[in-house]
């Protein structure tokens, strides 16, 4: 069974360690997301499929409000 506040607070750690600048993204990790979540965070394989999706979710969020933000600016 997952412990998906575990998971939730790994994604929000990744989430927060990504930077969008000038509209490229910069990633926290420089081996495979998956590598990444197994070596770092100890994940399996279930568990990095449930972390992908909600970064690939917060991750589309974070570009949104980055647009916002532009959009308000000019």
């Amino acid at each position: 069974m997952l412990d998906k506040e575990f998971l939730d607070k790994v994604c929000d750690q990744i989430i927060s360690e990504t930077r969008i600048i000038d509209d490229k993204v910069y990633f926290s990790f420089s081996s495979l997301f998956s590598s990444h979540c197994k070596e770092v965070y100890s994940l399996n394989k279930e568990e990095t499929e449930y972390v992908w999706i909600k970064y690939k979710e917060g991750l589309t969020t974070l570009m949104d409000k980055k647009e916002l933000i532009h959009k308000e600016k000019v």
